[in-house]
């Protein structure tokens, strides 16, 4: 009886104590960032044809906000902004520059960025963070000054170079600097098939471990051996649902025969795949199901209290790789997709969790966007919120009066001819094909009355039009590289 006395005394302690230490000590975060999921591809924002139970309960016990924003519409400027708070006026990177080719032998990643870079996960391991990235990466390879292991994160697991990403079964992963070997074969996965394909001209695209589960196993384990008297950061981008259409098949078995569709035979880039809707609508439900085991996850460790879980996406819905964003109204009627400055391309999905602390079926309206995570979390944790483009969200998440608010939020995208965006409050101003038009003109469009940007009144407020012009002046910095300079070039074609 002793024994079982001094076991029940011991027990209660470590648990009374594993409870004041999470009281005390800054929130768990998880951040989970979909690539290429479309404002309205969940059930939460409006999707019809797409099953997200997980993600639609997530908003439905916590905060959706309907005006949040990437900082760019593709991947590498997007994730980039999310880990500085730097808008594209100001970031290092900004847009997809590549190196390397696809083959493993010629993997290089995108322009790496410096060691010196601060960013949020820096800044949570000198709060005392455990930290983690796993997932996709796309800011530089391991034996450069990208890898993640100098940028804050204690342990990172996933793919570096996006273009590996392309491919779901790749021969390998990348895990602390170190390749980790998956029992798939090397294939190509931009290889067009013919209109007279068989069933093998398919399966050539399917292998045996299919990454986005090796990933999530490892997100699983880091969440399941963290030390409790720590809190950790989860930072999970997750490559789904970025094209190629990669999806086992007995998850596309569920949607198989609710489309009707044609096969897609990879003429737009990436796989083939017999039933591309049905195989788009699949990836979308694994990461929502992925969505859910982490969650689960939290809640198994009695952390559900003390973990703040975000969940968002990178940019606006692709177009090509067998994707039909109209038949899934994937933008939510918003103009514009991935690539695009408009709404479409940069309005993304936003929902925030946190038992007890964010008011269940909570709705907000505020502009905001990746840039504001960096301070946000520096709130949470106790550090300077010194990100220079960002605001902290922390009251508006809390159900506070949020004091802080931009007087304007900015975008830049060099790869698409060059266009340029900036709103104030509900006014936008887009500048498109900037790179073969220097003269080209401000249109201007009110979210407030007109969120798909259909009517352009610039000719109405010659006033609002002049101040953007000011303020993008302000908010733009000339970039490192000429490819990247378009707004205010120095130089002549």
């Amino acid at each position: 009886m002793r024994i079982s006395f001094l076991v029940f005394i011991g027990f209660t302690f470590f648990s009374c104590s594993t409870v004041e230490n999470q009281k005390d000590q800054p929130p768990n975060i998880i951040y989970i960032l979909a690539d290429d999921l479309g404002y309205g591809e969940l059930g939460s924002y409006g999707q019809k044809k797409i099953k997200t139970p997980n993600l639609d309960r997530l908003a439905a016990d916590g905060m959706r906000f309907t005006q949040h924003y990437t900082g760019a519409p593709v991947c590498a400027p997007s994730r980039y902004m999310f880990l500085t708070g730097n808008h594209a006026g100001h970031a290092y990177i900004r847009g997809n520059y590549e190196l390397g080719q696809f083959s493993d032998e010629m993997e290089g990643g995108q322009m790496p960025i410096p060691e010196t870079t601060p960013t949020l996960a820096k800044m949570l391991k000198k709060a005392g963070y455990q930290t983690a990235m796993i997932g996709k990466w796309g800011l530089g390879m391991n034996e450069t000054t990208g890898s993640p292991l100098l940028h804050g994160f204690d342990y990172y697991y996933g793919y570096l170079d996006q273009k590996q990403a392309h491919n779901y079964y790749p021969t390998h992963l990348w895990e602390n600097d170190k390749k980790d070997p998956l029992n798939n074969d090397y294939f190509l996965v931009h290889s067009p098939i013919s209109s007279k394909a068989n069933q093998s001209d398919f399966d050539q695209f399917k292998g045996q471990e299919y990454a986005p589960d090796r990933m999530l196993e490892k997100a699983i384990q880091f969440l399941d051996t963290t030390a409790s008297d720590k809190p950790y950061f989860l930072y999970y981008p997750s490559p789904i649902p970025h094209v190629s259409l990669q999806v086992p098949d007995s998850l596309v078995d569920q949607y198989r025969d609710v489309f009707e569709e044609e096969p897609y035979l990879g003429n737009k880039g990436y796989t083939a795949h017999q039933f591309p809707n049905a195989a788009y609508a699949a990836m979308i439900t694994h990461l929502d199901s992925e969505v859910g085991k982490i969650w689960d996850s939290v809640k198994e460790k009695g952390q559900e209290e003390n973990t703040l879980i975000l969940f968002s996406s990178d940019n606006g819905p692709t177009f090509a790789g067998g994707v039909d964003p109209d038949f899934f109204n994937s933008a939510a009627g918003l103009r514009g997709l991935k690539m695009d400055v408009y709404e479409g391309g940069i309005r993304i999905p936003f929902i925030a969790y946190w038992k007890g602390k964010i008011k269940a079926g909570s709705i907000s309206d505020l502009i905001s966007g990746h840039w504001d995570m960096f301070n946000t979390f520096a709130e949470l944790a106790g550090q300077d919120q010194s990100a220079p483009d960002g605001i902290s969200i922390l009251p508006e998440l809390l159900g506070e009066s949020q004091n802080e608010t931009h007087d304007y939020i900015y975008f830049e995208y060099p790869e698409k001819r060059g266009q340029i965006a900036l709103r104030i409050e509900d006014w936008k101003g887009v500048k498109v094909e900037m790179k073969t038009n220097l003269d080209s003109k401000w249109e201007l469009y009110n979210l407030k009355t007109d969120r798909n940007e259909v009517f352009n009144v610039a000719a109405e407020h010659p006033e609002i039009v002049n101040k953007i012009d000011s303020l993008h002046k302000t908010a733009h910095r000339h970039p490192h590289i000429r490819e990247w300079e378009f707004v205010d070039p120095k130089f002549k074609k």
